[in-house]
């Protein structure tokens, strides 16, 4: 059988790892000067840890994982036959891969809130699955880099949250915007339009108009029975033309009698005003009141990161979640996180030619094999190479230099170096530039130092 990939998955070649790998130092070094401290959690959680938290839309793109043994000999004929795939799946399955960061993260703060000292700052680095369709910058597994800090209801993490964000992008040097909303203005304006029994249906629907466009999501919004008075009330939100203080402005007229709603308007300006007054300019910090992120835990601030030359999608996301603990049993927690998403950044990057070649780990020399007693005498010099942390080989087999010089070539390795007979001798080394063809003989104690 022709082996293939599972569908959404990929393998990673050397240079592709070590893409990776400059993005993630970028990230983990700047969580640790923002003083975030690294966590990682298991790459499965019961089922009942990851289901309703993440919308109905959320749920089903959980991958469940079937229990071990034999699974089916408690489910009769009868079950099978009406096939009530819910109750069929908490039978057949009680794990599941995770979905996301910050779920795993709620739960193990629950565990051990007795234990930390709050407010608590961590970052984690890992992947996370899920049973999406398949796309550009869309893949069922893919890594989640996020920082979230529990215990502070202070709005200062969100400023620091967005100068994390915008530090990041600028050392990648990727052109972003970051967008922010407010789930509370979210709520006011269910509220305003007298749909608040509705208010996922529509949130979900208005975080899909950079998708579907504004036909599509009033279609949407149609379907789930909110009502064309409401949406009446609604279409000014469509009319994302105006700066940020005029739709401000325009929702505190309709919020007049809408609490949490101003409450909303009055915490999204503190954060954008400190923003702006750290440096951040207004065409890298937007107030975007269509965005509404489509997961049911968000309480406060919404984020979304779009890189400006690309069209990929966002890049990153996140947002306030201060009741996300209580669901473990534990009161009183809030929190507030962001997430990079370094696949889609990985894909930004090379779309715009960022990445350098010499970030891209090689070796530097390769030794040529005359024989076992070059060999040893050429590994001799190796092993010092390699404690000053300079990467070098040996070809493995005695063969032609022709072979040995293509094998180089072929690796990008930019020198090759010969310790033959005479070069034992004199305790001398020849080396060669494979790309300028120059070749010189020096001492061995010249060549290490």
């Amino acid at each position: 059988m022709k082996p293939s990939l599972a569908k959404g998955t990929r393998d990673f070649s050397a240079q592709e790892v070590a893409r990776r790998r400059f993005i993630i130092n970028i990230l983990q070094n700047n969580f640790e000067v923002f003083g975030f401290q690294s966590l990682e959690t298991p790459s499965f959680e019961n089922l009942s840890t990851l289901t309703g938290k993440y919308g109905e839309e959320g749920d089903r793109l959980i991958f469940k994982i079937l229990n071990s043994g034999a699974y089916a000999d408690k489910i009769s004929d009868e079950e099978l036959v009406k096939r009530d795939y819910k109750k069929l799946t908490s039978q057949l399955s009680d794990k599941a891969l995770r979905y996301d960061l910050t779920v795993p993260f709620a739960r193990f703060v629950a565990m051990n809130y007795g234990q930390m000292t709050f407010p608590f700052k961590r970052y984690q680095i890992q992947p996370v699955w899920r049973a999406d369709r398949p796309q550009k910058g869309r893949f069922r597994e893919f890594y989640q880099c996020d920082a979230d800090v529990v215990g502070s209801e202070s709005l200062w993490q969100e400023v620091e949250l967005v100068q994390l964000y915008h530090k990041s992008f600028s050392d990648m040097k990727i052109p972003v915007s970051i967008h922010i909303n407010n789930r509370k203005i979210l709520t006011g304006l269910a509220e305003y339009a007298g749909i608040s029994a509705q208010l996922i249906d529509f949130t979900v629907a208005l975080d899909k108009l950079d998708k579907i466009g504004k036909e599509g999501v009033l279609s949407e919004m149609k379907s789930k029975s909110i009502s064309a008075k409401a949406l009446e009330k609604l279409d000014f939100l469509f009319d994302v033309q105006k700066p940020a203080l005029e739709q401000l402005a325009i929702l505190k007229q309709k919020f007049e009698h809408t609490e949490i709603g101003l409450q909303g308007i009055s915490e999204l300006e503190f954060v954008l005003e400190q923003a702006f007054s750290l440096g951040i300019s207004e065409t890298d910090l937007v107030f975007d009141i269509t965005l509404a992120r489509g997961l049911d835990y968000y309480t406060g601030a919404i984020f979304e990161v779009k890189a400006k030359d690309v069209q990929i999608g966002s890049i990153g996301g996140g947002g306030r979640y201060d009741n996300l603990t209580e669901v473990f049993g534990v009161k009183n927690i809030p929190g507030i996180g962001i997430s990079f998403g370094l696949d889609r950044i990985y894909l930004v990057m090379e779309e715009l030619g960022l990445f350098n070649h010499k970030d891209e780990i090689q070796v530097k020399y390769l030794f040529a094999n005359y024989g076992e007693r070059e060999a040893l005498e050429a590994l001799k010099i190796i092993s010092k190479l390699r404690t000053k942390g300079i990467s070098a080989e040996i070809y493995p087999e005695a063969s032609k230099l022709k072979k040995q010089f293509a094998y180089a070539e072929k690796k990008n390795i930019p020198f090759l170096v010969f310790v033959g007979e005479q070069e034992i001798c004199d305790k001398t080394i020849t080396i060669k530039n494979l790309k300028t063809g120059e070749q010189n003989t020096i001492t061995i104690d010249k060549f290490l130092n």
